[in-house]
């Protein structure tokens, strides 16, 4: 089986090197500079139709064909049903995992993304947009931190959809989030910081 990674350093590039990392498969990495618009190129728009990293190649895919999938949700789910790891396979338990996992897709990561924008990169500082993106990412923290004080992990178990949300997380500085705010946040971060497939996948690519 040979798998390639179109990724960068971001916290969606990173959610699919740790997962890849979780599972303990061997892949290729292929950095994509989206600094400098390389995922703009001819030939990675046919991997990756909406010019996003990351994106992965299987060449051991469904019927022992090829297979290419974009976007991080599907990546995530692609591989943990391949595998049959980090998601649950009964319904109730599968169906939770994969709420987690499309409230990180819908909201987590969009919202802390805009925080990103409008508080780090914006070459205006727009107070507007700050608040308004500062304030919903605090909110979103309030809603992880409720779910994980009734549970270890987003879905019960360690699961796909705490690989989708962790990378985010680990940015929690540039949102204007202090952790200690957020207590099972925080205890929760701690926890999956400390696992070395994760520490590895943070660190994809090199």
């Amino acid at each position: 089986m040979s798998i390639t990674l179109y990724t960068w350093g971001t916290p969606n590039g990173r959610k699919a090197s740790i997962m890849l990392e979780e599972l303990g498969l061997s892949y290729d990495t292929v950095p994509i500079n989206i600094a400098k618009d390389e995922q703009f190129a001819p030939d990675f728009l046919k991997i990756s139709p909406n010019n996003k990293i990351p994106a992965l190649v299987d060449s051991d895919g469904p019927d022992a064909k090829p297979i290419s999938v974009f976007e991080t949700g599907a990546i995530l789910i692609y591989l943990a049903e391949k595998h049959g790891q980090l998601m649950p396979t009964d319904p109730a338990g599968r169906s939770l995992c994969l709420q987690w996992l499309m409230w990180q897709m819908g909201g987590f990561g969009p919202m802390l993304g805009q925080a990103h924008h409008f508080r780090r990169f914006a070459k205006e500082k727009i107070p507007y947009a700050i608040d308004r993106y500062t304030n919903e990412s605090r909110r979103l923290y309030g809603v992880l931190d409720k779910r994980l004080g009734e549970a270890e992990y987003l879905a019960g178990a360690y699961s796909i959809a705490d690989i989708a949300t962790y990378p985010w997380a680990a940015r929690h500085e540039w949102q204007g989030i202090d952790l200690s705010d957020f207590p099972n946040v925080l205890r929760w971060y701690n926890a999956i910081g400390s696992r070395p497939a994760v520490q590895r996948g943070m660190a994809v690519p090199a």
